[in-house]
């Protein structure tokens, strides 16, 4: 089985929508998808989402399956009195707490564990886990049993927050390493596969993360958007 997690072509907060450069991010991404036999779609509600699926969607004329738990990650802690999402840290801070490091003990800092945040990680990969059941991958402690052995390919139109909540979950890592390690693009494609080396015992393993050589081979370069500034200087790269 193959997995396809896309984050969004570059977006407009504002209207929950693509700019310019997203729509044209879209296009190139559904020339992309296009040319794969894709079994199923699901999508985000949320409009940013839609949007880049829709412009797939249209050209190979499918529809996708709308999960509300594909939604951004949206999970809330108080830090300093202050209302924020759960993964949005200075690295100074949340690297100086070695819970964070790891993918069983993440959740239970304090302040973690005062907000929804693993029940709404919970909700994520339980919803993915049923979802790859329906298609003969089950759960199996950290692998799954491949019941009905496949070679489908499901793609996933959604947001960098919940992507990693998915890819910690399949790759048994702490989410906290990938929210601040890994930096998925607008319009990128993260792609996993399973490996079943011993008969009905499966694994996923990612074979790309972040590409977006679709954009490239059209002399297009990525969005900013989901980076920092690559220097303090950089006054026109976002700090905050």
């Amino acid at each position: 089985m193959k997995l396809l997690f896309i984050r969004h072509a570059d977006p407009d907060y504002t209207l929950d929508s693509l700019t310019n450069t997203g729509w044209k991010e879209a296009e190139l991404l559904a020339a992309r998808l296009s040319s794969d036999g894709v079994k199923a779609f699901y999508v985000s509600p949320l409009g940013r989402a839609r949007d880049t699926a829709s412009v797939t969607l249209d050209r190979m004329d499918r529809e996708a399956e709308i999960l509300p738990w594909l939604c951004e990650f949206s999970a809330t802690i108080v830090r300093d009195g202050v209302e924020t999402i759960a993964w949005d840290w200075l690295p100074a801070e949340w690297t100086r707490i070695p819970e964070f490091y790891d993918r069983n003990l993440w959740h239970t800092v304090p302040v973690m564990k005062k907000g929804n945040v693993f029940e709404e990680y919970s909700k994520v990969t339980g919803g993915l886990d049923d979802i790859l059941g329906e298609y003969g991958y089950e759960r199996d402690g950290e692998i799954y049993r491949a019941v009905r052995a496949n070679n489908d390919t499901l793609v996933f139109f959604c947001h960098f927050g919940v992507e990693c909540v998915m890819l910690a979950h399949l790759l048994g890592i702490s989410p906290m390493v990938l929210w601040h390690g890994f930096c998925a693009a607008p319009a990128s494609v993260t792609t996993l596969i399973t490996e079943e080396r011993r008969e009905g015992a499966a694994a996923f393993r990612a074979v790309s993360l972040g590409d977006t050589s679709h954009l490239y081979a059209a002399g297009m370069k990525p969005s900013f958007s989901a980076r920092f500034c690559e220097t303090y200087g950089n006054a026109d790269e976002r700090h905050d």
